[in-house]
């Protein structure tokens, strides 16, 4: 008889191979063409009304505030000192230090 310890994995392996032998074989589905359907003219605007939303307006914001910090600085460098030269040699890296233990 077969032990559930081996009975388990042959199942869950069976699952697997049949699930990438049903990817692999099975032809994708077809797309759906949906031809578009005519639009009414009624002559009216459909936005009547619309304001910007939240994220519309925060992302006006955010590239006025852009725009006025390239205006400010157009040659800005992203580092603060660049009048320093660039590291180098090697870096020293603190020392161990010994595991406080507490004392009995």
């Amino acid at each position: 008889m077969i032990s559930l310890r081996l009975a388990v994995p042959v199942v869950l392996v069976a699952a697997a191979v049949a699930g990438c032998f049903t990817y692999f074989v099975t032809p994708p589905p077809a797309p759906r063409v949906v031809e578009a359907m005519p639009v009414p003219d009624t002559g009216t605007p459909t936005d009547i009304d619309q304001r910007p939303s939240a994220e519309e307006q925060a992302a006006a914001a955010f590239q006025r505030a852009a725009a006025a910090i390239q205006k400010q600085a157009p040659d800005a460098q992203a580092s603060a000192g660049t009048d320093e030269p660039p590291i180098t040699g090697p870096i020293p890296l603190p020392k161990r230090r010994p595991i406080p233990r507490p004392r009995l």
